[in-house]
């Protein structure tokens, strides 16, 4: 096995610190005793920590970034997963115009689909609704799942199918018993992109959320409108810290080499 180069070693290492750098910046601001944005060089403070209970709109922006990442990326599953075992396993007339039809959504700017769902939904009436949020985001977030699960779709070995129906599994119980399983690396990889390709969209919901349906990233747009000052910063930080303790619970109770390339250590 070749290791690599000082150059490569070198190049990695700037790669880490570029990708890194930016985040280690936004939570050592959220720690500054000033009333305006710095590094903490007088000290370390909670003060903008303790300033977020102070502004219940983040706290229910939160909430609301939540539900609708966790609601939209499982409908966009509940379509990606027939929609990939149809385009892996068969062929048919206009299989691949219907592939790129499913991952368009991925080819048009935010700011275009933002509008374009905007006048659709205040002309059907939907206009400002949740509903209308989560309508959008299946369809912005369905390619994410898509991919994913075409992915372990394709690479799935069908001779266990063959052999669970040649000992008279039905196709309900082959799918839930064996094709589920074989394909759930990549159905828990597509719900995890397609959250955090919700959780993380302003450009659109931005021209969809209303002052009750407001998600956190439209939350912190408007409010550095009007303001100038490390809240936003404190409320990022949260975000991140209560990431990484969701990725140290899911690789020390299941293991992301599971979830990511569904393999794992067979002694967890």
């Amino acid at each position: 096995m070749r290791r690599n180069g000082p150059l490569a070693l070198i190049f990695h290492g700037i790669f880490v610190i570029v990708m890194v750098a930016p985040i280690l910046v936004v939570c050592l601001v959220a720690f500054t005793p000033e009333g305006f944005l710095s590094l903490p060089t007088n000290g370390f403070s909670l003060r903008w920590f303790r300033a977020i209970g102070q502004y219940p709109e983040f706290i229910h922006a939160f909430w609301v970034s939540l539900g609708l990442g966790a609601l939209s990326s499982f409908v966009a599953l509940l379509f990606a997963v027939p929609a990939a075992l149809a385009i892996a396993r068969y062929r048919f007339r206009g299989r691949d115009a219907l592939a790129a039809l499913f991952l368009s959504p991925l080819m048009i700017p935010h700011v275009v689909l933002g509008i374009a769902f905007l006048r659709f939904f205040t002309s059907v009436g939907f206009g400002g609704s949740f509903t209308a949020l989560i309508i959008a985001h299946v369809i912005i977030v369905f390619p994410f799942a898509l991919r994913l699960t075409l992915a372990a779709a394709t690479g799935m070995d069908r001779t266990v199918e063959m052999a669970a129906v040649s000992l008279g599994a039905g196709g309900w119980t082959l799918f839930r018993r064996v094709t589920l399983p074989l394909i759930m690396p990549g159905v828990i990889s597509g719900w995890a992109l397609a959250f955090i390709q919700s959780f993380d969209d302003l450009t659109m919901t931005v021209f969809l959320a209303a002052p009750g349906t407001e998600t956190l990233p439209v939350r912190m747009f408007l409010y550095i409108q009007d303001n100038i000052d490390p809240l936003v910063t404190s409320v990022s930080a949260c975000v991140i810290a209560v990431t990484m303790t969701a990725l140290i619970l899911l690789d020390r109770f299941y293991g992301l080499d599971r979830v990511l390339a569904g393999k794992g250590d067979p002694g967890r």
